[in-house]
């Protein structure tokens, strides 16, 4: 059984011995290439296009009104712990 499996995957396909064909295996490859790159951004385009078109195409929400006498801010808690660069 573990011959089989060794033989699977050593398989490697020789280059053709002819430079004809070489360079048309390789124009080949290249063309592949560019065809599923070429795919890829037409793909990605399309999603953002998507998006762009949907949010502006989407009614706006109004934006929440304060209550009276409220301060909007933010804010961060801070420990009050000692900061000691303590060598013990």
């Amino acid at each position: 059984m573990p011959f089989r499996f060794q033989r699977l995957f050593s398989y490697c396909p020789s280059k053709p011995r002819s430079p004809l064909l070489r360079v048309l295996v390789g124009l080949l490859g290249l063309c592949l290439l560019v065809l599923l790159v070429v795919f890829g951004l037409v793909i990605g385009l399309g999603m953002l296009l998507f998006a762009a078109a949907r949010r502006l195409l989407r009614p706006g929400r109004p934006a929440p009104r304060a209550q009276e006498g409220v301060i909007e801010g933010e804010y961060t808690l801070v420990d009050k712990t000692d900061a000691r660069l303590g060598l013990r």
